[in-house]
């Protein structure tokens, strides 16, 4: 971790040592080990052992998010039988790799690299290919899935799953609806099923020492969190509006081919290119575009996708396929959840973590009330998704009670701590925590990450690799040395990408390995499918990644009640974080 001992909010003898006996020591000893893969840093670090059968599983979607999971799987947890998708060119990355990128490929290894098969033909002798993911599902030898579809899908693909006894994992968010969310969460336990989503920052190192310090006191009294995730897609370079297969129709009536055109490019250069290293880049890519434009074929009305017509603020109109709103999907409010599905459901969850590290009864933190605005500040009617939104999160604080008396204890001007039936200052029953979060495009100042501030100190998490802790007070034009790694997490298509495993030993000797969380979380929902029992669940379960979706679906809500002209505050409701109540905010809100 990038800490500053000069700059501790504490006593550098008293902190050094906690960090010592805790984590620091352990880390390095874990690297030390070579204890960075298989039964290594995960099972090490979060307490769960090596399997002795890896578990059988289905990967359904297999594209950006999907192959990003696939990379970070484990042979000695899980054994992939089956894959499932729609779409030719994810098909073909998930044995291949994507080779668009260094940073891609590191990512989205395949399936050919992840169980060194040598050829995709070896690699079908182990793995089936579907279609039809219902056809995965009635497959004996699938014993669990991983769904990483689009987000409206992931309800009825987890309902299937668990009707044919599979154990699940879904990708974030949980689910497009509260409702949904409680569906699932019911259906797991009636079915006495692990469900699990993929929230991996509950399965960060460098989170959980940051839980870690805040636990120890370090920090202080927690009071304020500043979250963000900027990134610089403007019209015309959006990461989210992918090239469609065919072809696209500009306005002037041109049709754009960029796919057709990639494969073209790299064939001229297959043919031309004498260096055999740069000649076998050029091959991959060419078969990976071959395999992109083949998608020009598929149908996607067979599969929940629809044809529409979108207009804008004048008037015009502009025509939508059902293959461009699969290709497009994360744009769309039908098909996704936009910003904060997407993105800030990460940071709200990072958030809580942190905030829910202040409880003594080891529950999630849920926040008070949610105000929020935003819109479609930069793109024009080629999506309904905002492209700006922010938003302020009212969280409960250390010793909250919403059942005290305000207007009689805002009335005592010195509570010393004797005086009975007074609470302290720290124990006053009425103090927040303020969460703020922004995601914007257009601008990538900053990045992606956390502010965590307190009264003794403030730290910084940025990237999901870097780590600062600074003193209270620190003068505002000190600044914060990010390196600079061209390993580092990357912004494609979703909020993956880059780094999966642990940093290199050289880095992670001196500073601790930095794991994103992808590895771990997959073991230890296979850990916990071959040791069943109450104490062995996924760190983030139902009740976990359905407050999560209450956090971010919440937000969008006052964020479409903001531009409705209906204001953009919303209090929550306990009721709606409850797996058995019917109350959620898309109904109370209607």
């Amino acid at each position: 971790m990038n800490l500053k001992p000069e700059e501790l909010a504490v006593g550098k003898e008293n902190f050094n040592e906690a960090l010592g006996v805790n984590r620091r020591d352990f880390l390095k000893g874990v690297v030390a080990a070579g204890a960075v893969s298989g039964a290594g840093l995960g099972a090490m670090y979060f307490g769960y052992s090596k399997v002795k059968d890896p578990v059988r599983i289905g990967v359904i979607g297999t594209g950006d998010e999907g192959s990003v999971l696939i990379g970070a799987l484990n042979p000695e947890y899980v054994d992939v039988v089956a894959i499932s998708d729609i779409r030719p060119y994810n098909i073909h990355r998930a044995f291949h790799g994507d080779h668009s990128s260094p940073a891609a490929l590191e990512a989205r290894q395949g399936l050919m690299s992840v169980y060194d098969w040598k050829t995709e033909d070896e690699a079908k002798k182990h793995v089936k290919v579907y279609t039809d993911y219902k056809e995965l599902l009635a497959d004996p030898n699938v014993e669990a899935v991983i769904c990483a579809l689009p987000l409206f899908i992931h309800k009825q693909v987890a309902m299937d799953a668990m009707a044919a006894g599979k154990h699940v994992l879904t990708e974030k968010l949980m689910a497009h609806t509260v409702k949904q969310c409680k569906e699932m969460a019911r259906m797991a336990e009636e079915q006495d099923l692990y469900l699990a989503t993929g929230h991996q920052r509950h399965y960060s190192v460098l989170y959980d020492n940051a839980v870690n310090l805040i636990q120890w006191g370090v920090l202080g009294e927690i009071h304020h969190i500043r979250a963000q995730w900027h990134r610089g897609n403007l019209p015309g370079g959006d990461s989210w509006q992918q090239p469609i297969p065919g072809g696209e129709k500009l306005a002037d009536g041109k049709i754009v081919d960029q796919i057709k055109s990639g494969m073209n490019a790299f064939k001229k250069r297959v043919d031309t290119e004498t260096d055999p290293t740069r000649r076998a880049h050029y091959k991959a890519m060419y078969a990976q575009y071959a395999a992109w434009n083949e998608d020009q074929k598929i149908d996607p009305t067979k599969y929940g996708y629809e044809d529409f017509t979108i207009r804008n603020r004048q008037g015009g109109e502009r025509q939508i396929s059902a293959l461009e709103e699969l290709c497009r999907w994360r744009l769309w409010d039908r098909t996704g959840g936009g910003l904060m599905a997407e993105l800030g459901s990460h940071q709200l969850d990072a958030a809580s973590i942190f905030i829910s590290a202040l409880r003594k009864d080891g529950k999630k933190a849920h926040p008070l009330a949610v105000h929020a605005t935003g819109g479609r500040h930069i793109f024009g009617y080629d999506r309904d998704a905002d492209d700006h939104v922010y938003c302020m999160f009212e969280f409960p604080g250390s010793g909250y009670d919403p059942s005290f008396d305000v207007g009689y204890y805002d009335k005592v001007t010195n509570w010393p701590p004797e005086k009975k039936g007074v609470p302290s200052y720290q124990e006053d029953p009425h103090k927040k925590v303020v969460v703020t979060y922004s995601s914007i495009n257009g601008n990538g100042f900053g990045g992606y990450g956390e502010v965590v501030m307190g009264t003794k100190g403030s730290l910084v998490l940025h990237n999901e690799k870097d780590v600062a802790l600074y003193k209270n007070g620190v003068s505002a034009d000190t600044k914060l040395s990010v390196k600079k790694d061209s390993d580092g997490p990357t912004m494609d298509t979703q909020a993956s990408g880059g780094q999966t495993k642990a940093a290199s030993l050289a880095n992670a000797a001196s500073q601790g390995p930095v794991s994103r969380g992808y590895t771990e979380e997959i073991e230890h929902w296979a850990y916990c499918i071959r040791n069943p029992a109450p104490e062995n669940k996924p760190k983030c379960h139902p009740e976990v990644a359905m407050g999560d979706a209450v956090i971010a679906l919440t937000a969008r809500l006052a964020i479409q009640r903001s531009n409705q002209g209906k204001g953009g505050y919303i209090p929550f409701k306990e009721e709606w974080f409850d797996v058995h109540s019917d109350a959620t905010p898309e109904n109370d809100l209607a």
